[in-house]
């Protein structure tokens, strides 16, 4: 059973997403929550499989929201999916930073929705290879954030060539075909780097591979 807890201030968005989760077996949605507070309130009270949290909220935004939740070690095992209106802008980014594990749009489709929530339960490929090259195309033109980077002198060379690859929006079949290694290898080089980085997920891993210059702006490992 995955459990899910709902978090968003518009009372219309919430049943839609419950009717449509409740409907679906093997899915339990174990609460709401109406703003930010509350939310880190009903994950902690529950500690959910999956938060769906909204960006923008009243008392404390989606991304504090997030980044609580993140920095608590009693929730490491929740991921965040960010819900936004506006598709690919500052915020996601920043939701990223905070320790989210994706985002959907809110116009998504269900069968995208319930797709997603599988994905990201399951501790795959928690941003599309599709979103992953729209979020890179739309941010990495930023200078590295290198006070914030994380050291990537711990990584081997193969797993900084496999952080480089996942950082361009390739699956673990896609890199796996690049390096011709097999994708079981080349999944084990991406879960060891997400290791000796701390990342929670391969969305973090994405971004700390452009925050440190691993990847540059072309896409291209330096």
């Amino acid at each position: 059973m995955i459990r899910v807890a709902l978090v968003d201030d518009q009372a219309l968005m919430r049943a839609g997403f419950r009717a449509l989760l409740d409907a679906e077996e093997g899915i339990e949605v174990v609460g709401e929550a109406a703003d930010g507070e509350q939310g880190v309130a009903l994950v902690r009270e529950h500690v959910p499989d999956i938060a769906l949290v909204d960006v923008q909220m009243p008392v404390m935004t989606g991304i504090e929201a997030t980044r609580r939740i993140a920095a608590d070690p009693r929730l490491s095992g929740v991921r965040v999916v960010m819900l936004t209106n506006y598709g690919l802008d500052e915020y996601v980014f920043e939701a990223l930073r905070a320790g989210a594990s994706g985002f959907l749009l809110k116009d998504t489709e269900p069968a995208d929705l319930l797709q997603a929530i599988e994905v990201v339960t399951r501790g795959e490929a928690l941003l599309s290879p599709s979103v992953t090259r729209t979020l890179i195309g739309e941010f990495v033109s930023r200078p590295p954030d290198r006070a914030k980077a994380p050291g990537l002198e711990c990584l081997t060379r193969r797993e900084r060539e496999v952080t480089a690859l996942a950082a361009r929006g390739l699956t673990n079949e896609e890199i796996a075909a690049h390096m011709v290694i097999s994708p079981f290898t080349a999944k084990t080089h991406v879960s060891r780097a997400m290791t000796k980085l701390g990342a929670r997920d391969r969305a973090q891993l994405v971004v700390f591979a452009y925050e440190s210059g691993l990847v540059t702006a072309r896409g291209r490992a330096e």
